[in-house]
């Protein structure tokens, strides 16, 4: 199982979105946080920007839609550039045919689940999708504590892909860092986020290999992963 790391330019200079983009050119993704302040207390960024930031960065843009409404707002995203869009189970009001669409428009479609909210009733929903978002923190800011009783259900939704046999990648956000992200690789997930420890470095380049190096010698010898 192939690791990825996604910085999260949250945690950027917003003055400077196109360099910091750049400082992290080997990372797999760019994690572009869309926030409403309806669905979250906090706004940050919409659609002109996303269409910026693909134009100034090959690096492809993972964004994660922490909004109202994402049955009318994620589609634009796609059209502006993102390569996956995630949104959140709590907000969609029709899940599988809001994939679909996302998968049709040509981009890689993600649901997220905030911590509170179980896995097990969108079990039936994974193979409309591409990756599962389990949120590590609240959604809305940046810079929080990882709560690690996120683990148990990491592995309960690993458990679920491995069941159904699905090619679906796990993804986390909210704590990654250089102290957390080896529980989570233990725990499953193969996609992680991370802000802080990236961009709150003086080379943010070589914060996103490291933490690849940590979360794939784990995954190499993880239970789940060996069973692939």
């Amino acid at each position: 199982m192939a690791v990825q790391i996604n910085p999260s330019i949250l945690s950027a200079d917003f003055s400077r979105l196109a360099e910091e983009a750049k400082a992290v050119d080997g990372a797999d993704w760019l994690h572009v946080d869309v926030m409403d302040n309806h669905f979250v207390p906090n706004l940050t960024l919409g659609v002109p920007v996303v269409e910026s930031l693909a134009r100034a960065t090959g690096t492809p843009l993972d964004c994660h839609l922490m909004i109202e409404d994402p049955d009318r707002w994620a589609p634009q995203y796609v059209e502006a550039g993102a390569g996956s869009v995630t949104f959140h189970a709590e907000a969609a009001a029709a899940p599988v045919r809001l994939a679909r669409e996302i998968r049709a428009k040509g981009a890689r479609a993600s649901m997220a689940l905030k911590p509170a909210t179980p896995i097990e009733p969108y079990e039936d929903l994974l193979p409309e999708l591409d990756m599962l978002l389990v949120m590590t923190v609240e959604p809305g800011f940046g810079g929080q504590a990882f709560l690690d009783i996120m683990l148990p259900k990491i592995r309960r939704t690993r458990e679920l892909i491995s069941k159904h046999g699905l090619k679906l990648w796990l993804q986390v956000d909210g704590g990654v860092s250089a102290s957390t992200i080896e529980q989570c690789a233990e725990a499953g997930a193969d996609v992680f986020v991370a802000g802080s420890a990236v961009y709150d470095t003086d080379d943010p380049a070589a914060a996103v290999s490291m933490l690849r190096r940590q979360a794939a010698e784990v995954t190499a010898s993880a239970p789940w992963a060996c069973a692939h």
